[in-house]
């Protein structure tokens, strides 16, 4: 495999963190960073991140992107419609859900929309607007690796609640048959829990069951 993936649940409700390093170059990104602690700084102390790549804009997937992009530089990424996410705690939730203030404000360097691009060296990442969760979730797809980051989207036998702002159920069964029906299988990579496989969730995952 050309691309290495470390994580570390991190953030008040422990959502998991990823470091992901193509190995060609050594480029590496951080996708979704709950909080910005010893733990992170120690994984990447030496590495070139170039990018901090968000799955969606709830809080507990961005508290720490402030003080990660003071400590590395990297370009932040995120889907336009999340984007606001980013400076208004109460569109991440983290007024309501966590604590009015926690989080530091800032905005993307790159909005992100279907079906672009994201290159780390000799390895892309195909965007895919999955809202259901939230209105700008996306998910982050390696298609030689077989390697897909799918945020609050897919999670191993379940998937992402629709019950918040901008969440949407007729949506999330629209984004879950697109995942269902891609070619072949991918190794899931989630927002939270553990991972999983494409194929194995076209099995078992209820919610993709029905479709």
């Amino acid at each position: 495999m050309s691309l290495m993936v470390e994580f570390l649940p991190l953030g008040p409700v422990q959502a998991n963190c990823y470091i992901v390093t193509d190995e060609a170059s050594g480029l590496s990104a951080v996708i979704d960073a709950g909080d910005f602690n010893e733990s992170l700084k120690e994984k990447i102390k030496n590495k070139n991140v170039i990018y901090i790549m968000l799955t969606h804009g709830h809080y507990d997937h961005i508290l720490g992107v402030y003080d990660l992009k003071q400590f590395t530089g990297a370009e932040i990424l995120i889907h336009k419609a999340d984007a606001d996410c980013l400076f208004d705690e109460k569109r991440s939730l983290s007024y309501y859900s966590y604590m009015p203030g926690a989080q530091k404000p800032l905005t993307a360097d790159r909005l992100l929309d279907e079906d672009d691009t994201v290159t780390l060296g000799e390895t892309e990442f195909k965007v895919l607007h999955t809202p259901g969760h939230t209105s700008g979730s996306v998910c982050f797809a390696d298609e030689k690796n077989r390697i897909m980051f799918t945020g609050d989207t897919l999670f191993c036998l379940t998937c992402g609640r629709t019950d918040l702002p901008t969440g949407d159920d007729y949506q999330m069964y629209e984004s879950l048959k697109r995942l269902k029906e891609l070619d072949g299988d991918y190794t899931v990579y989630t927002g939270h829990n553990r991972s999983t496989t494409l194929s194995a969730e076209r099995v078992r995952n209820r919610y993709m069951r029905r479709i």
